[in-house]
């Protein structure tokens, strides 16, 4: 095991610098290196007659060199080398650019293996930049070649021969899955998985390979739910509210009618606070969909029975939004609340915390200041957690930890499928309002290239004219020297731009997520009240205050976002009474950009919309770390795996209730899994 954490520079063809380049592929150890699986496969492996070959498709051909390699200069620097081979159907040249030591690498009359893309004009074919092998060897050629995720600085070859001396370093690999799994299941050993999921024999073996390690992530990944969880400890006792205390009685006297949807969830929610049993539920809804007034007539129940009630926000700008729409319904209805965010001064803090204390305070709203030791209740009984994947298990479980077994209601606006969810969070009861509320406004999306830039910055000036702002959301912050990254307007640039050239008679600011906190609240405080016209941002408006003037959200790189979080950019508009917009700005016109794109302006279901996105993008992205904190999948995918997903639950939840804590014996194996899986992280956000 020893070996795995060997540093990737000490690998046979690595070094130094190349090891910074494949840092950069989050490549640090040998261990890394040969977990890096490749995204897709070229097939290598069969032979084709050059008079068989079609027009734009790749593919492998053999022939005799019948010509030498010729080689002509364009201007200084630049050359084109061509070939002509034959094989028994017919002749192909071969054209490579820029490559004139390939002269001396083909000799006339020898026969050699070529796989590129085959162009054919007027009956002529022509195979350009190919790979070659003479007919001996398979180092290009002959087999099924990985494709892997790269940077420009990292050639496919180089990673190709570095995970080889990788794997060759590494030598037999310890498995990691008890036997009795292994036989069950049927598996392929850990060790030969992890070598043919790198450079199969054939596809039946990539099968095997991709099973077997697709099985190992999702197992990992639902034991360590599983345990995180408390899964095995179903029987604590929790509050049983009072069933006198009725949320009928906020729900009558409010100004707008609740849908259908919000109803249902309250039914939900008030059933579950009336049982003796903890509630844990997860509270599904789309952007604007009110999950907050769910929470809010939920906090009403909890208060009138005698308990306290924590509201965790990610920010402190929705903290303060929380705390302005709660104190508008509730103090009515004599319930106190107050703010504990970042920021206060020590005696406003000082006195809030002895309020909170005393239970003088009926509900705290606030952000991670709750989280702190000093923070003590004197009777908490429900806490709820908005944009839960933003908060940790562990952040989670400490307010908790601060109650008496309290109820938990975990509210999300990004869209789950109910299948997936019901896998995910296993131990949760599931609640989705999936009804918009009859006053928002449907936002008409239309995507755009970089031709219409002018149309578009015409049709803002027209509507901050009628009175209007607008949002402009870009991918970047600030300029980047990925070369990928490097045709990215950031935000930083954009927004000087617009203040000095475009939108020079409009009031333009630029917010985003490496402002400090006041910076960032003082900037949306300003652009709520009307004080901004035009607002140029990174994602970090994606969960952020209601502002119902803003008509228009411009994406700028929409092909650079998923579309999941498109849709959630797109919820900041159309919350007030005016007609709204979604621009997206595409810079790619690829198969894929349209499909995504053709998706986003033709639904508006964000669960459709997160379903798509998990079949396009894979798991790894969608339940990434960063955005959503369940383990990163370098293999699975969520949406393809759904079947494996739902096997490998039901042996988890068997495994648990035998062995709770994987203490026995033959699970040891599977508790280094998990452990492995899990503290790799630094924080579990689910």
């Amino acid at each position: 095991m020893g070996e795995l954490e060997k540093e990737v520079q000490y690998i046979k063809g690595v070094g130094p610098t190349r090891a910074k380049s494949l840092n950069k592929l989050g490549i640090y150890t040998l261990e890394d290196l040969i977990t890096y699986y490749p995204r897709d496969y070229e097939d290598r492996s069969k032979v084709q007659t050059i008079a068989s070959t079609v027009d734009g498709e790749k593919c492998t051909i053999e022939g005799t060199a019948v010509t030498s390699v010729s080689m002509r200069m364009i201007g200084r620097c630049r050359s084109i080398e061509k070939l002509i081979i034959k094989d028994e159907t017919e002749s192909c040249t071969i054209t490579w650019f820029n490559q004139p030591y390939i002269k001396n690498q083909i000799h006339r009359g020898d026969r050699y293996r070529f796989f590129g893309k085959m162009s054919v004009k007027g009956g002529n074919r022509e195979l350009n930049s190919p790979v070659f092998d003479i007919i001996e060897k398979n180092n290009n050629t002959g087999k099924i070649i990985p494709v892997y995720p790269l940077i420009y600085e990292v050639k496919p070859t180089t990673i190709r021969n570095v995970i080889q001396n990788g794997l060759e370093l590494a030598g037999n690999l310890e498995e990691t899955m008890p036997d009795y799994i292994v036989d069950k299941y049927k598996l392929m050993s850990y060790n030969e998985a992890t070598k043919q999921i790198h450079f199969p024999n054939d596809f039946e073996n990539f099968r095997k390979a991709r099973r077997r390690l697709v099985f190992d992530e999702l197992l990992s990944m639902q034991l360590g739910l599983l345990k995180l969880r408390g899964e095995n400890n179903r029987e604590v006792k929790g509050i049983k509210y009072n069933k006198d205390a009725k949320m009928s009685d906020v729900i009558s006297d409010l100004p707008f009618k609740l849908t259908g949807a919000q109803l249902r969830v309250l039914e939900e929610i008030n059933s579950d606070m009336e049982k003796d049993k903890p509630m844990n539920r997860l509270l599904q809804g789309d952007v604007g969909s009110g999950k907050t007034i769910v929470a809010m007539i939920s906090a009403y129940k909890a208060v009138k029975s005698g308990y306290q009630v924590v509201i965790l926000a990610p920010t402190m700008i929705l903290a303060k939004q929380h705390l302005a729409n709660f104190n508008r319904i509730l103090e009515d209805y004599g319930i106190t609340c107050e703010g504990l965010v970042g920021g206060m001064t020590a005696k406003q803090k000082r006195e809030a915390l002895e309020r909170i204390e005393s239970g003088e305070t009926d509900i705290i709203i606030g952000t991670h200041a709750i989280l702190e030791e000093n923070v003590n209740f004197k009777k908490l009984g429900l806490v709820v957690t908005d944009e839960q994947h933003r908060f940790g298990v562990k952040q989670r479980s400490t307010v908790i930890a601060k109650g008496d077994n309290p109820d938990v209601l975990v509210m999300t606006a990004t869209p789950i499928p109910r299948t997936l969810a019901l896998i995910l969070y296993g131990d949760l009861d599931i609640s989705i309002i999936d009804e918009l509320p009859p006053n928002r406004k449907e936002v008409q999306t239309v995507a755009v290239s970089k031709k219409m830039e002018n149309r578009v910055n015409d049709f803002v000036k027209k509507e901050v004219d009628s009175g209007r702002q607008c949002y402009v959301v870009c991918p970047l912050v600030e300029e980047s020297e990925e070369e990928d990254m490097a045709k990215l307007i950031p935000a930083t640039v954009l927004a000087e731009k617009y203040k000095n050239e475009i939108f020079k008679d409009y009031r333009v600011e630029c917010l985003h997520g490496k402002m400090k906190s006041k910076e960032k609240d003082e900037i949306m405080t300003r652009f709520k009240n009307r004080e901004i016209d035009i607002l140029v941002s990174t994602t970090v408006i994606e969960v952020g205050v209601d502002v119902p003037n803003a008509s228009i959200m411009i994406i700028e790189n929409a092909e650079r976002f998923g579309l999941a979080q498109l849709h959630q950019l797109r919820g900041r508009v159309g919350r007030g009474e005016y007609k709204s917009y979604c621009i997206l700005k595409c810079a790619g016109g690829s198969e894929a950009t349209k499909e995504r794109m053709d998706i986003m302006t033709k639904t508006d279901d964000g669960f459709v919309i997160a379903e798509k996105d998990l079949e396009l993008r894979g798991s790894g992205d969608f339940f990434g770390t960063k955005q959503h904190g369940i383990p990163e999948f370098k293999i699975a995918n969520l949406f393809q795996d759904m079947e494996a997903l739902k096997e490998v639950q039901a042996l988890a939840m068997q495994i648990i209730a035998e062995d709770p804590k994987l203490e026995s014996s033959q699970n040891i194996k599977l508790s280094k899994l998990v452990e492995k899986c899990f503290t790799s992280k630094e924080e579990i956000t689910i």
